[in-house]
């Protein structure tokens, strides 16, 4: 057990797991059930670089001195604000002898586990990085255990798309799994326009939901409206709680796709009694769901959206390639980083 969850790699505190561990072992020599990766790009999640970038008041060069100094401080990219960390992509170097995943050398490879858990060295410096995007040209080593998740990169897709796509499949993979366990429902998704909530929109469509999306410009209304994924499309921002029960109305299923605290409460209000919210953004308060439900006396069921879910790798790659106004939303926004 211990080696198969990186039990050995966990330098403090001792006996939490890795992704609770302030500091990793993220030396390259590996174990018999262990893969070492080289890595050729991170992709930092949402929530944790609008925290970097706030903070630095977008200032590339600080924005990416810091990302190193929490790799080499704590062996993995664990943003200590935000507790979240995203996940990269590269090509397989070694395979232990005992390793039960599905890789060998030579893979090119997406993890598909946090980089909150990965055991992460970075060799140059980020020297190919302006600290303006969230994608994060890089060269170092990463190490993925026994139980990680890998997926060897789809051979139409380019390595940038694939792990923007990736960066995010456990959320279309849930969606359409608590869709279908309603009749006809109507689903909204706050911040419909990312790359989060595109798919999630995407994939309740596909189950046969009614959508409607909750944005916060214009522009991003303009962009959604043209991709033809929601039935319905508001202004509005997902922090004014009242403001969100208005223009989302009470629904079965609301999805939380928003990088920003504070969205908890409107989630809740924009959810009819006996539906569903699922919260698949890093910026949440659980104990402000929590306790915001309850005190206002909302009869929901809500999820955490913990980005895993059986088939979630192929699921995201499939609903990209069938539905091309998603992958267009994603090509603009990686064009846009």
């Amino acid at each position: 057990m211990a080696g198969s969850v990186g039990l050995n790699r966990v330098l403090e505190p001792a006996g939490v797991l890795p992704q609770a561990a302030w500091r990793l072992d993220a030396s390259p020599q590996i174990g018999p059930d262990e893969v070492r990766i080289r890595v050729q790009r991170l992709n930092l999640d949402a929530a944790s670089y609008r925290q970097l970038a706030e903070k630095h008041a977008g200032d590339g060069e600080n924005i990416r001195a810091e990302v190193l100094e929490i790799v080499e401080t704590r062996g993995k990219m664990h943003n200590p604000v935000t507790g979240s960390g995203g996940m990269l992509i590269g090509v397989v170097e070694e395979v232990g002898p005992e390793s039960p995943l599905p890789v060998k050398v030579g893979d090119r490879v997406a993890t598909l586990v946090s980089l909150t858990l990965t055991p992460l060295r970075i060799t140059d410096d980020l020297q190919g990085w302006d600290g303006l995007s969230e994608q994060v040209p890089a060269d170092g080593t990463a190490i993925l255990f026994g139980r990680s998740i890998v997926g060897v990169l789809p051979d139409d897709l380019p390595p940038e798309l694939a792990l923007a796509v990736y960066d995010v499949c456990g959320a279309p993979a849930l969606v359409d799994r608590v869709v279908r366990q309603y009749r006809d429902p109507s689903v909204v998704v706050l911040g419909g326009a990312g790359k989060s909530g595109s798919l999630s929109l995407a994939a309740a469509r596909r189950a046969g939901a009614r959508t409607k999306a909750i944005v916060v410009s214009e522009a991003e209304r303009d962009a959604l409206s043209e991709a033809g994924l929601a039935d319905e499309i508001a202004i509005a921002d997902a922090r004014d709680a009242v403001a969100v029960a208005a223009a989302a109305g009470p629904n079965d299923i609301t999805v939380v796709c928003v990088d920003v605290p504070g969205c908890e409460h409107g989630a809740i209000l924009a959810t009819a009694p006996g539906g569903t919210v699922i919260f698949f953004s890093m910026a949440t308060s659980f104990a402000a769901a929590a306790l915001g439900a309850e005190g206002l006396a909302a009869d929901v069921t809500m999820l955490v959206g913990n980005g895993y879910v059986p088939g979630h790798a192929e699921f995201a790659v499939d609903l990209l390639r069938t539905t091309p106004a998603v992958r267009r939303l994603f090509e603009k926004r990686i064009a846009g980083d």
